[in-house]
Formats: C-alpha cells, sequence, structure tokens
C-alpha cells in the first residue's frame, strides 16, 4: 500500500516496547509502517506528501482521559480566576467589579478557577466582598476544584439560601460569627448553580468546538469528558453529537455518562440504545460517573482520619446503600465505572461496592475506575488488584496543588498521594490527564510532576513515586487508551492504530526536567491530517 503521507527525519516514540523510529508512513488515517527515513521513502509515490520532522520528536497524541471538555469551552466567556492571573482577593474582586460594570442588575456574574491556598490572604473572597462590587447582580465565583465556591447575597437570596438554612446531605454552608460567609461546598451549591442560565444545545457545541482546538494546539488528539449530563441533563449528549454531526468536534471523545443519585442520563442513553463502547472513532459512549466526595484542597474529600488539627473527616456525597446501588446498575447494565473518590474513606466506600457488583453480577476485563484516588492505602491497593479496578489520576495536581496538600495534610502524608510508581508496580496502569479546568490545560505540568514529583513552588512529594519519562508519556497514551477499553485504537504508533500524533518543541528525552515545563506543541496530526501546525510549514 502507498502511504498517503510520510514523517521523516524526527525522533518517533512509537510506544514503551516498541521505542523510536526515525520515519513514519500514514495511510488514510492509520499508521502504515515505521522505520528508518530510507525504509519508509521506499514506500513513497508520486501522491505522498512528506513532512520533515527536523529532528524534533514525535509521539502519539496525548489522550487527556479526565476532563470536562464542554465546561472548560462554556468557562471561556466565563471570568478567568486562574492562579496565573488572580494572585489576591483584591484582583479577584476587581476583576469581579469591571464586570459589573457591563452587566445589567441581575444579570449573572460568573467566574472560575481561583485558588485560595495561592491567594495572598490565603483565603476564599467573602459574600460581603462580593456585594460590594456587585450589589445588584448575582455573583458566584468557583474554587478551582470546582467542589466548593462563593456567592454573593444576591445569588444566596435567589437560591433560597438563608442564616437558618441546614446543610443537605453531602454538602456544607459556612457561617462565621452567626452569619454566611457565601462559601458553599459539594452539594449544597446546587441551587445557586440551578439558578444560572441554562447554555442551549448551539453554546455548548460552540463550547465544545473552542475547547477541542485548544485541546488540539497542546497535542491532545483524544479526552474524556468526564461528567458528561452533570450540568444540563440531555442537551450535553445530544451536544457531542451534533458537533459530531456537523465537523465540529476536533478531538475524539469518550462520554463518560453521570449516573448520580440526583442527575443521571444513564438511563435514557440506555433506553435510546446508546450503549457501553457504542459510537465511532470520533465520538463514543464510555463510562458512568457518580461522585462520593469532594477535593482534598476544599477539605471535603472524605477521610479515614481527621485532617490535622479539625474534627473533619471531609464529606460523603453518598450514603453506602445509595453508593452500591448506583454502582450496580450501571455495572448491570454493562458500563464500566468511572467514580470520583479522592480520601481513602471515599475509595474505601467504592470498592465495597464494586465488590459487591462484581459478586453479583462478575464481570472479570470491566476495568471500574476510581477517578483521582489520591489518598489511597497499601491494603486498597491490594484490594484495587483483586477486584481489577484502576486509578485515574491527575499527575498535575502534584505540581499545582501539592503544597495545600502537605498544609491540609503534613508532608509524610502528602508524599503519599497519587502514587504513580507503586501503582506500576501493581501492574495497576494508571492514566494521566489534567481534570481541566480544575487545572490549566497543559500536559507539560502532569510530565514534569510525574517525573520529578516537585510542586510550582519546588516541594518534592514521594521522590520514591517518581518515573522515567517513558513511564510518563506511556500513562498519558496508552495507558489512557486502555483506561477506556480504546487500547486496540490508540496510545501507540504502530501499523493499524490511528495516526494520531504530537510534534515537539525539545526533545522530552533529553532536556533537564525543569525544561519540560516550558515545551510546546508544534504540530499535532489527527488520522494523519495536519489539525495544528506553529512550524511554518
Amino acid at each position: 500500500m502507498t502511504p498517503d503521507l510520510i514523517l521523516t527525519n524526527g525522533k518517533i516514540w512509537c510506544g514503551m516496547a516498541e521505542g523510536f523510529a526515525a520515519a513514519l508512513a500514514v495511510a488514510g488515517d492509520k499508521v502504515l509502517a515505521t522505520g528508518t527515513a530510507e525504509e519508509m521513502a521506499a514506500l513513497a509515490g508520486p501522491e505522498t506528501q512528506v513532512i520533515d520532522l527536523g529532528g524534533r520528536l514525535a509521539t502519539p497524541g496525548f489522550y487527556d482521559v479526565h476532563t470536562h471538555l464542554s465546561l472548560f469551552g462554556l468557562g471561556l466567556a466565563h471570568l478567568d480566576l486562574n492562579p496565573g492571573r488572580v494572585k489576591t482577593v483584591g484582583s479577584l474582586l476587581d476583576m469581579v467589579a469591571q464586570a459589573a460594570k457591563t452587566r445589567k442588575p441581575g444579570e449573572w456574574i460568573i467566574g472560575r478557577g481561583y485558588d485560595h491556598a495561592k491567594l495572598a490572604e490565603y483565603r476564599h473572597p467573602t459574600r460581603r466582598e462580593l456585594d460590594a462590587v456587585a450589589p445588584d447582580n448575582p455573583v458566584y465565583v468557583s474554587r478551582a476544584c470546582g467542589h466548593v465556591g462563593v456567592a454573593n447575597t444576591v445569588a444566596l437570596t435567589m437560591a433560597g439560601i438563608g442564616h437558618n438554612t441546614p446543610d443537605p446531605d453531602g454538602g456544607a454552608i459556612q457561617r462565621a460569627n452567626g452569619e454566611l460567609t457565601g462559601l458553599l461546598a459539594e452539594n449544597a451549591r446546587r441551587p445557586v448553580l440551578d439558578l444560572q442560565p441554562e447554555p442551549g444545545l448551539a453554546d455548548y457545541v460552540d463550547a465544545i468546538e473552542a475547547g477541542g482546538r485548544l485541546m488540539l494546539a497542546l497535542g491532545i488528539t483524544s479526552t474524556m469528558d468526564a461528567a458528561v449530563g452533570m450540568s444540563h441533563g440531555w442537551t450535553e449528549f445530544q451536544a457531542y453529537q451534533t458537533a459530531r454531526d456537523t465537523g465540529r468536534l476536533p478531538v475524539r471523545v469518550s462520554m463518560c455518562l453521570i449516573g448520580d443519585k440526583d442527575r443521571n442520563i444513564l438511563d435514557r442513553a440506555v433506553a435510546e440504545g446508546h450503549g457501553s463502547g457504542s459510537g465511532c472513532d470520533m465520538l463514543r459512549v464510555g463510562p458512568v460517573k457518580f461522585f462520593i466526595d469532594g477535593s482534598l484542597g476544599g477539605k471535603t474529600a472524605a477521610m479515614k482520619e481527621n485532617y490535622p488539627g479539625t474534627s473533619d473527616r471531609g464529606i460523603f456525597c453518598l450514603s453506602d446503600d445509595e453508593c452500591n446501588a448506583l454502582a450496580k446498575r450501571a455495572h448491570d447494565h454493562g458500563f464500566q465505572l468511572a467514580v470520583h473518590a479522592i480520601g481513602d474513606a471515599g475509595i474505601e466506600q467504592f470498592l465495597t461496592a464494586v465488590r459487591l457488583a462484581q459478586a453479583a453480577n462478575p464481570a472479570p476485563d470491566r476495568r471500574h475506575r476510581i477517578e483521582h484516588c489520591g489518598w489511597v492505602t497499601p491494603d486498597q491497593i491490594a484490594t484495587m488488584q483483586e477486584l481489577g479496578v484502576i486509578p485515574g489520576p491527575q499527575p498535575d495536581f502534584i505540581y499545582y496543588f501539592g503544597d495545600q496538600y502537605v498544609e491540609a495534610m503534613g508532608k509524610e502524608r502528602a508524599d503519599t498521594s497519587y502514587p504513580m510508581r507503586s501503582w506500576i508496580d501493581a501492574g495497576l496502569r494508571p492514566s494521566a490527564s489534567t481534570d481541566c479546568p480544575v487545572t490549566v490545560l497543559n500536559p507539560f505540568a502532569g510530565l514534569y510532576a510525574m517525573v520529578t514529583r516537585t510542586t510550582d513552588k519546588g516541594t518534592v512529594l514521594g521522590a520514591d513515586q517518581c518515573l522515567t519519562m517513558a513511564e510518563a508519556l506511556n500513562a498519558y497514551t496508552l495507558e489512557s487508551a486502555w483506561a477506556t477499553h480504546d487500547e486496540d485504537r490508540k496510545g501507540r504508533l504502530v501499523p493499524g492504530q490511528l495516526a494520531d500524533i504530537a510534534v515537539f518543541s525539545q526533545d522530552l528525552f533529553a532536556v533537564a526536567p525543569a525544561a519540560i515545563l516550558d515545551t510546546d506543541c508544534v504540530m499535532t496530526l489527527l488520522g494523519g491530517k495536519v489539525v495544528h501546525d506553529m512550524t511554518g510549514g
């Protein structure tokens, strides 16, 4: 077969087992062959396009297997409060004040991404502060994790949350000195979130396209949207279908369907024949998601031991019976689970649910996943081996949030978080992802964290958990594909797999670790077609 495209004169990392090649040939949308420049040149025909990589490193395209693509795209229209832009409570309030000048009274002001631990004041903004800069608008600003946020008085009043409102199950309404601070955690956020303007189908399609194009510019060719239906139900599912059908889906997507106790599109998906794994190479139905606990940075992750200096052990979003029932329902419908659990107590609850579901209806290669899986005990790792449960971590959390882990848990316990080396040694095949927009969409921060275990402030957490660059890239490619049963289609550059390829500005195998953070993706190919190009070629 004559190739349509040849990449040559490069350092092409084909995968952990395959190693490197100098050239690669593509036919249609798949890899045809790899080898030396001379071997691939011999395959070329008169119509074959040739791209000279100029000695650059190329790898399989990244598979960011836990993001919120549609939410990320929608958020591009909201206030960007990420720590790179907002470093003080005052600067956050300034952005809200500026937004208030452009809004009519009663129009929402929504922001996302601030990190109270990286603000100079080391605290959240308050309801009263938001009132002062936007007295006539409902305001809600969400912490980076998405599990806690702060609302002003207008928003709280609209949501029916007052001084005497009790904490809901699985949520917390913060008070200080007898009055609301505006801080809402977990399920307590829902009344405020439900009042915010509801995006329509077209808005979601626009968001998917915009977010997906930014992914391509970073070498991300596949992603799993980790909670389709979480915010606006079936509209989100339809938006992905529409984006695919109209040629506006830039990246390959696995849809992780929300199947929680209060938010559930699983039943409709099953009723309409959208079974696990159904779809095409651009859009596929993937696992089922529900939430067990919160976030470590927000101190809502469910832990077996108290957070140091407190009597608090976090928040369970579900009772044991609810968790067991949700897991069994999805499992019995033939779906993989990809369930949010960060604390060791939350992880224990899920492992119990999996054990019960598997006992009632054995499915040995279902690959149920624990999304995040931040604080896991050695005994739980052994149970994961036994049950075939795999971790779905975000290594970049070490980089962005690691110092908060030390503050919240102490250095010794923080060192044990996200133990990639232990998981690999146990044969659990951890993937890698960003959880964007919880963190910045930046796979290079994750690679850096995997090989150095170093935070953005220079703290090293658990150096014994460091990986090699090959292992780190493998987590972002093949293991992410394996995590969604896609390993036969993507994750390596071998004949027959999809020709999804990322080309980088520097050799990740040769540069000093700190330089990883300065890497750019200069070219991305999806199915053998160039979809991002900074080379000027």
